[in-house]
């Protein structure tokens, strides 16, 4: 004789279809989700096809710092010109400081960063700018070769969807990506 509150497994089986479909849903939204990279701006450290876990939370309590690699959304201007998937970039320049690129070398605050993760020098002068306050310039590891900062300004802070955690595919280059492997020097 079946039990008076037995629930129908039909009923059952819906529920958990559609607490598994808001679970996955909202940590996608609000956690981590899966982002491959689609073009070589960000050689040598990632290579096309390269999928990465984008984490999504560290920044509610913190701020990007200098070499995170972040995924935004377009800004106003790329929207203007086009553009409306996500950009992938390291960040470079921090609120308040002042960013040039003069003779292939980026400095900040008039000192020069030394990149270890950058394909060549940069080929071209930029700056000097003033990064605006809850903004960040950023700039791509293969600088000769990436539309970023450089072209079309700074990512508004509300624009940053998150940080690139993982490389989890292919299976040979699995690895966290933390070591920004920079410092500044006079």
């Amino acid at each position: 004789m079946p039990e008076k509150n037995a629930e129908n497994p039909w009923i059952e089986g819906l529920k958990t279809l559609a607490l598994s479909a808001f679970l996955a849903v909202g940590v996608r939204h609000f956690v981590a989700e899966a982002r491959y990279i689609p073009s070589t701006s960000m050689l040598p450290t990632l290579k096309i096809n390269d999928r990465l876990i984008i984490e999504k939370v560290g920044y509610r309590f913190s701020s990007p710092e200098r070499g995170d690699i972040v995924v935004f959304s377009p800004t106003q201007e790329l929207k203007r010109q086009g553009y409306d998937d996500a950009f992938i970039k390291r960040v470079i320049g921090l609120p308040g400081e002042t960013i040039a690129v003069k003779g292939g070398i980026v400095h900040v605050n008039g000192e020069r960063l030394s990149e270890k993760y950058i394909a060549d020098e940069a080929d071209y002068h930029f700056g000097p700018v003033t990064v605006p306050e809850n903004h960040y310039l950023v700039l791509g590891d293969n600088r000769n070769n990436s539309y970023d900062s450089h072209y079309w300004g700074f990512v508004p802070r509300d624009k940053i969807i998150g940080r690139a955690a993982v490389r989890f595919w292919p299976l040979d280059r699995i690895s966290v990506i933390d070591d920004p492997s920079y410092s500044l020097s006079k």
